[in-house]
């Protein structure tokens, strides 16, 4: 292996650990993230039958489970475990916070509406006519919506942060489905126990063998 793509999985390593100490503590986040990861990988397969339908998947489910999930569970207190603010995170997050989220779904909620209300300016026949090319054009919309906030933010993060940063994230927001199955499959289960919150075990661990290490 290369130092260059050492360092792409190093920083890779970095951005979803970031992810996972910062914004999930939540035992029902976590679930909801289980979900979503199931969704956009049948969503995967669909891109290569039916690029539509997997948009509709995308977005009615996956997305909605996901965002639920870190609009309504996650905590927005006080972080002890990492000694940060709710705002300090919000500032210092790489990807979409909660403010850009709010934004980019009000776009995905707005699509419908201007498709229904106004057919013709997306080369559709009148609403009432034809429901399957309604349905169809807002999953068409929505694909590129998601294609184009992917896009937005790594070209963005070309210029606020570097180049490699906004690659490494759209690489991670492309292959999170596989992480977020493979560290979050047990949450359901500690959520069936009544453990509302992860104690953060792993994140306790390594700060305390950084902290031994210097």
């Amino acid at each position: 292996m290369t130092d260059h793509m050492k360092k792409i999985f190093e920083t890779l390593h970095e951005q979803r650990w970031d992810d996972h100490r910062y914004y999930h503590h939540s035992r029902i986040n976590q679930s909801l993230h289980l979900l979503s990861a199931l969704s956009f990988l049948f969503g995967y397969v669909l891109l290569f039958i039916d690029p539509v339908s997997a948009a509709l998947v995308a977005w009615l489910v996956a997305m909605t489970s996901r965002q639920i999930g870190h609009f309504f569970f996650e905590p927005k207190t006080y972080d002890y475990v990492n000694d940060a603010t709710h705002d300090h995170k919000e500032d210092i997050k790489v990807g979409y916070n909660l403010r850009r989220k709010i934004v980019l779904l009000s776009i995905w909620g707005a699509l419908p509406i201007l498709i229904w209300f106004s057919p013709a300016t997306f080369g559709l026949p009148p609403t009432g006519a034809d429901m399957t090319s309604f349905v169809r054009s807002v999953g068409e919309s929505w694909l590129w919506l998601g294609l184009g906030g992917l896009v937005f933010r790594t070209v963005h993060l070309f210029f606020i942060r570097d180049i490699e940063t906004g690659l490494v994230w759209a690489l991670k927001i492309i292959t999170d489905p596989f992480h977020d199955v493979k560290i979050y499959y047990k949450s359901p289960f500690y959520l069936l126990k009544g453990q509302l919150i992860d104690p953060m075990d792993d994140v306790k661990a390594r700060q305390v063998s950084l902290s031994t290490r210097r």
